[in-house]
């Protein structure tokens, strides 16, 4: 438990000291977040089969590339170079050609880094370019993810009976997932309200925290 509370609280100042630091700080601080989110989910898959470590490799390159995308724009609509896109696309198809071996690198393996590198470059290049439009709603959706998975770490820890998803988290527990849920939902809900004017009401507020909290 020592080394995970010591772990947030490192990640905390990071994020925190870059926030307030500047664009291209908070942008290259969620850039190695990116990386180490996109090798989370390679190794998830690669329990049964490896990437090869050339093409994860230039994956995370191209990872720092999307994240730190228009870093400096206000955010009046998201906007996304498509270039990037087909970057992506040829350096993911890429090796199915050069590498010739089903064995190593296929089209599922292909189309697997692919998503993987969508999904988390897309999330952490808006929080990139959300941070211009208003910084208090990323400390809003940090705040989420990080009281949701303290309270899930800590109410799993010592009531936590019942296992869930064990191919993914051995240790999560049913328990540990509601106690964080709510909580993390509780403590981000006054926050919102609190700091960032609104009209929505009271309960849409608890509801999208809630459905944030379980994403």
């Amino acid at each position: 438990m020592k080394k995970g509370i010591i772990s947030i609280c490192v990640l905390l100042i990071l994020v925190f000291g870059t926030l307030f630091f500047g664009r291209f700080p908070f942008a290259i601080c969620l850039s190695v977040f990116a990386i180490f989110s996109l090798r989370e989910l390679l190794n998830i898959r690669g329990r049964d089969k490896k990437i090869p470590p050339e093409v994860e490799v230039l994956a995370y390159v191209i990872m720092i590339f999307f994240v730190t995308n228009n870093y400096d724009s206000d955010f009046d609509f998201y906007l996304l170079d498509y270039k990037l896109l087909a970057a992506i696309i040829l350096i993911d198809m890429l090796p199915l050609v050069l590498i010739n071996d089903k064995r190593k690198y296929t089209v599922v393996d292909a189309l697997y880094l692919m998503g993987s590198t969508l999904f988390i470059g897309v999330t952490f290049n808006l929080l990139v370019q959300l941070r211009n439009y208003d910084i208090n709603y990323v400390i809003y959706i940090i705040f989420v993810a990080f009281f949701t998975d303290l309270f899930c770490f800590i109410t799993g820890r010592y009531i936590g009976q019942r296992r869930i998803v064990p191919t993914i988290s051995p240790k999560k527990t049913l328990e540990g997932a509601l106690g964080g849920l709510i909580i993390g939902t509780f403590i981000s809900s006054l926050f919102y309200m609190s700091t960032i004017p609104c009209t929505l009401s009271v309960t849409a507020i608890f509801l999208i925290t809630m459905a944030l909290s379980l994403l």
